[in-house]
């Protein structure tokens, strides 16, 4: 009786105080991976996207990307904020005198903003020795451009600053540029968020889900 009564006690599963039985590991696993599901699906929810942007250029045509970009992700509920650096410092300043130059811009087009459609639909090929050597040419192409996108009823850079400082967009001046050129605050907008470095911006960038240089 003893050998019969230990060979059906070693027939049973072997199970340890406290372990779950298969079906209970199942039915664990199901209400952990729903519940897993539902808190992720809440985190997403109560999350607020953000997008750094280094801007690093003062012309005409590389101030468009930054401000169209900021303006567009705060109006969809972006956290934006925008460091100011270089040359892009420019695009802070009261009093903007920004200029667009062709030179080296071999994908710019050459577009006049006058005459019929045909004629305006045209690209000009310049080349670099003629836009290079001709006096005014600089000027001549940025009051083209200039004239051009307001025909096409694009929004100037003031207008689409403007528009980013309403939506909540973080304008941040790279201190170390303001002492390298010499710049004097007064020169620039008081709607600036802060004057800082490198230091500073680089940990809201590592935290945004999004960050572009341009």
């Amino acid at each position: 009786m003893t050998n019969v009564t230990s060979l059906k006690t070693s027939s049973e599963p072997a199970t340890s105080p406290g372990e779950l039985s298969p079906e209970e590991q199942q039915k664990f696993d199901r209400w952990f991976d729903a519940r897993f599901e539902q808190k992720m699906r809440e985190r997403e929810a109560a999350h607020t996207p953000s997008m750094a942007i280094i801007a690093t250029k003062g012309t005409i045509d590389w101030a468009y990307p930054p401000f169209i970009l900021a303006s567009t992700a705060a109006a969809l509920g972006y956290d934006v904020s925008i460091f100011f650096t270089f040359y892009g410092l420019k695009l802070l300043k009261k009093d903007l005198d920004l200029e667009v130059t062709p030179v080296g811009n071999p994908a710019m087009p050459m577009k006049m903003p006058i005459g019929p459609d045909w004629f305006r639909e045209i690209d000009w090929p310049i080349p670099n020795f003629v836009k290079s050597n001709l006096p005014g040419f600089e000027r001549m192409a940025t009051a083209l451009m200039k004239r051009t996108f307001r025909q096409k009823g694009v929004a100037s850079i003031e207008e689409l600053r403007e528009l980013s400082v309403e939506a909540g967009v973080k304008l941040y001046a790279c201190q170390m540029t303001v002492d390298a050129f010499g710049f004097d605050k007064p020169d620039f907008i008081s709607e600036i968020t802060g004057w800082v470095g490198a230091a500073s911006f680089l940990p809201m960038a590592q935290k945004s889900d999004i960050t572009l240089f341009i």
